[in-house]
């Protein structure tokens, strides 16, 4: 008898709704601070991490709230993961499955460890500042970070 595939080498709308909050690594880069470029659509990721981001667990402090208490935060499905793509990052398993990649070797899924990914350098924790720290927002544009697509 053959060996059952693991959950996240299925078709994703066909995931429980528990097997796909597990596909999240928990980087929490999609968790920066984003500016678009309104000419060319370009994202660019600041290095400022939203307001309810804790920054030592890189986990959401209002998670079952986001999207009603931070109305810019935008909820990721199998119904908008194709529109979304452009502005995730190129590292996020979402991403990674629905441009048929599979998830990296870090992730934790595969890793059976939740700190593979800090220690594969794609985790936010470390260098991200916290969106209390920055005191002009009109000076975001100057704390634009990494290129993660």
């Amino acid at each position: 008898m053959p060996a059952e595939r693991p959950f996240w080498e299925k078709p994703l709308d066909e995931l429980t709704a528990e097997q796909w909050e597990l596909l999240c690594d928990g980087c929490a880069r999609c968790c920066l601070l984003k500016l678009e470029d309104e000419e060319s659509g370009e994202v660019f990721y600041t290095s400022v991490a939203c307001r309810h981001l804790d920054l030592a667990t890189c986990r959401c402090s209002c998670y079952a709230e986001r999207t009603r208490l931070a109305p810019e935060c935008v909820k990721v499905t199998p119904k908008n993961l194709a529109e979304l793509c452009a502005w995730m990052p190129r590292s996020c398993a979402y991403r990674r499955l629905a441009e048929g990649r599979g998830l990296a070797p870090w992730h934790p899924l595969r890793s059976g460890d939740p700190e593979s990914v800090v220690r594969a350098g794609i985790s936010i924790r470390g260098f991200a500042l916290p969106e209390s720290e920055l005191s002009d927002p009109e000076a975001l544009e100057e704390l634009i970070g990494p290129d993660f697509n």
